[in-house]
């Protein structure tokens, strides 16, 4: 007979289910965003410009690293499909495909901007100096871009294949590989040469194939979960590639827009100079850090509310929507104070980086710090409740309209054409999400969940 200890284990409670799916995908992705963290550092003993063209090109790769990984998202739920029904077949030949797939497009999108990295720099709106010291940086991590897609498919495979923690130990192993490939490279260490900004971007590209090489090795090696198996026929491609497209087009575009309207606030602030751009890169790159370690809850969101609609229990669905909701608060309002907090290490980070970027980057620090929950809550529902509700539509909406409508216009008008200058544009990022938060409520209050469990039921019957 079990005992009550054995049903409580048999049987976690909804924190525990939470935190089992949450925890190690916030772990991967806050130690993902301590790399480009380290670089900051390490770049900082250069000064303001490099600080800025670090983040400069940052900027212009993350765009192509989140749209195209993207393909990643689309790639776990399908595997995740595939696992669940015991079709390992299936499973290998979305696998095999979507790397196959990567590659092709890794090539491409890293070898054109590598060939117009200075003219595309300056291009979108980088200052002489900025792009100066940021071309071979740029071009280094873009050359990144292929590997950062493997790694994106490899982890989804893994935490689809019920290991989760995988993906969390090599991004662990890389964080540490980089720091020590960035440090010794840009200043110089023993024999190495003093490469500068450039040394930092080796330090990525490196860690970003030794954290592909691992992955692989946890996904094909002695425990493998997938095998390599190309598809045997036209009709078989065609069964793997139309869903993994369908699935990520959607994401990639959503993704796109938002990863564009955060490139171009970067413009604005360039257009006050390269220590307010550089102010604008110390806050994004510490206010990643806090945010991210909430962005475990979106896969929690879609993993438990996808559960609940596919069992066709709405009431199911609807209190983990407000069970996540909750948590996003609770993780949102801890990690804005220690996001406020790190106002006191900014001159022992960034000593070199000026006391004007330092106090501009205070400020920064304290507005965003104020709606720390705002942005959880957004990122909660916009991209896991939203999706989960097939609302692909009411994700662009907000992306669309609060960053291209409302954030990007009055940051030109704020940042440009008043004397609140910077802050101005902090202001104005502030406005955008919280024209996101009244778009994203909207429609999840419009959501219907039996319409979604209604055709399940019926096909069941």
């Amino acid at each position: 007979m079990p005992t009550s200890r054995d049903q409580r284990s048999a049987t976690p409670t909804p924190a525990r289910e939470i935190a089992r799916i949450a925890v190690p995908v916030s772990m991967e992705f806050v130690l993902m965003l301590v790399l480009n963290f380290v670089n900051q550092i390490v770049v900082g003993s250069l000064g303001a410009t490099a600080i800025a063209a670090v983040g400069f090109s940052n900027s212009l790769t993350f765009i192509l690293a989140v749209t195209l990984g993207c393909l990643g998202t689309s790639v776990s739920i399908l595997v995740a499909r595939a696992h669940g029904a015991g079709r390992r077949d299936a499973l290998d030949h979305t696998v095999t495909a979507a790397l196959l797939v990567a590659v092709g497009l890794g090539v491409v999108v890293s070898l054109v901007p590598w060939f117009f990295a200075d003219h595309l720099m300056s291009l979108v709106g980088a200052s002489p100096s900025v792009a100066a010291a940021g071309t071979d940086y740029f071009r280094l991590t873009v050359l990144a871009t292929l590997p950062v897609m493997l790694s994106a498919i490899l982890s989804g495979v893994l935490r689809s294949a019920g290991r989760p923690t995988s993906p969390m130990i090599a991004t662990m192993v890389t964080v540490f590989a980089n720091s020590a490939i960035a440090y010794s490279l840009v200043v110089g260490l023993g024999p190495l040469p003093s490469l500068g900004v450039a040394g930092a971007g080796w330090a990525t590209l490196v860690t970003a194939v030794v954290k592909t090489l691992i992955l692989l090795w946890m996904a094909y090696g002695r425990r493998a979960v997938v095998g390599w198996s190309l598809p045997d026929s036209v009709r078989q491609w065609r069964a793997v590639i139309v869903p993994l497209f369908v699935l990520a087009l959607p994401l990639g575009v959503t993704e796109l827009f938002w990863t564009v309207g955060t490139f171009l606030y970067n413009v604005v602030f360039q257009q006050l100079g390269d220590e307010a751009l550089a102010a604008a890169q110390i806050v994004t790159t510490l206010e990643g850090v806090f945010v991210v370690g909430s962005i475990g809850l979106m896969s929690a969101t879609t993993t438990l509310v996808g559960r609940s609609v596919g069992r066709g229990d709405v009431h199911d669905a609807m209190a983990w929507v407000r069970r996540l909701t909750r948590a996003g608060v609770g993780t949102a309002a801890v990690f804005g104070v220690l996001f406020a907090a790190s106002v006191l290490l900014l001159d022992v980070l960034f000593g070199e980086a000026g006391r004007d970027v330092r106090t501009m980057a205070g400020v920064g620090i304290l507005i965003n710090a104020a709606f720390q929950v705002v942005k959880v809550r957004n990122m909660i529902v916009g991209a896991g409740v939203l999706p989960s509700a097939n609302d692909v539509r009411g994700v662009i909406m907000g992306d669309v309209a609060g960053a291209f409508l409302i954030g990007l216009p009055l940051a030109v008008l704020l940042g440009l054409h008043t004397p609140l200058g910077y802050v101005g544009i902090f202001v104005a990022r502030i406005l955008e999400e919280l024209a996101k938060l009244a778009i994203f409520t909207w429609r999840a209050r419009r959501i219907r969940w039996e319409r979604l469990v209604a055709p399940r039921e019926a096909v069941a019957a």
